[in-house]
């Protein structure tokens, strides 16, 4: 499949503008974390820790938006999957752990933040919210029109990658007066998660027939290959391009079905681990906790 991808050439390959823009923030961050944090208010230099969840944090958005990837994901559905499988259950954990709190601090009290923050991120509102935008973004027509065009695509993108902090927050918050949920509430939330996003896997999963019309119409795909492939190039290879089959032996259905298990598992693991740190941080805590020693019996 390498080989039939270097006819999009380098730019639709490496996304070499993202590239800088991913640079840009890793400086950003250094500049604005260490070098020169007193002028921001920030006391304390993020830990070795903060800064690795952070950097890689950067890595993986590349990977998953700038590399051959995501040119991949306008071709087949498991490439898709496995891109927002990162992008939006990975790359935000890592985000708020490598975020110094002072950062965050500043960002959820800013005035015009803090009363949409303070709402969307109860647990119930968090859940609904993301787990509905998720699954409506899966719709077909909702999915086909987020690869209609590149300023449709971009918003939806930014919208769940938002929305995938807020309901990260209640579980994982950095800022330590906002981490109100007990161990237990927030073993429930991880498996009302898990339950409210398992209807549109299944209904990827268990379809029939091609959902969506960029993997299976001719002119739709070639509308989805315009996002990332300039378009000088895409115009010369219009006549020579027939369908996904070109760089894929499995066909549209198996490629669905299989991008559905993909997004499933992925999301079942991370939940997992999140699920396994907070279980034992709450037996950790309460091992902690000695009872005193019983009065002498005479």
């Amino acid at each position: 499949m390498w080989l039939e991808l270097q006819i999009f050439g380098f730019r639709a390959l490496w996304s070499p503008y993202f590239f800088v823009f991913i640079c840009a923030l890793a400086v950003l961050y250094y500049l604005i974390t260490i070098r020169y944090r007193h002028k921001f208010g920030g006391k304390e230099k993020p830990t070795a820790k903060q800064q690795a969840f952070f950097y890689v944090s950067l890595v993986l958005l590349y990977i998953v938006k700038g590399s051959p990837i995501d040119l991949l994901t306008h071709i087949t559905l498991t490439a898709h999957m496995i891109q927002m499988a990162i992008y939006l259950f990975i790359i935000p954990i890592f985000m708020l752990k490598g975020i110094p709190e002072w950062m965050w601090r500043k960002v959820v009290n800013a005035p015009v933040i803090k009363p949409i923050f303070t709402v969307l991120t109860k647990p119930i509102i968090a859940l609904l919210l993301w787990n509905g935008l998720f699954s409506l973004y899966h719709i077909p027509v909702v999915f086909n029109f987020s690869k209609s065009s590149a300023i449709a695509h971009t918003s939806i993108s930014l919208i769940l990658f938002i929305v995938s902090f807020i309901v990260w927050f209640p579980l994982i918050s950095p800022v330590k007066e906002l981490d109100k949920m007990q161990p237990l509430l927030k073993i429930g939330y991880i498996f009302a998660n898990s339950v409210l996003i398992t209807p549109a896997c299944v209904l990827i999963i268990f379809s029939s027939d091609p959902l969506y019309a960029t993997y299976s119409q001719d002119g739709s795909w070639i509308q989805a290959l315009s996002l990332c492939v300039p378009g000088d190039i895409l115009q010369g290879l219009t006549t020579s391009l027939s369908g996904p089959e070109m760089f894929t032996s499995m066909d549209i259905v198996e490629d669905q079905q299989l991008g559905g298990i993909i997004m499933k598992i992925m999301q079942e693991i991370t939940y997992g681990i999140v699920l396994g740190t907070i279980f034992f941080k709450w037996f950790s805590r309460e091992s902690l906790k000695v009872d005193p020693i019983p009065e002498t019996i005479e």
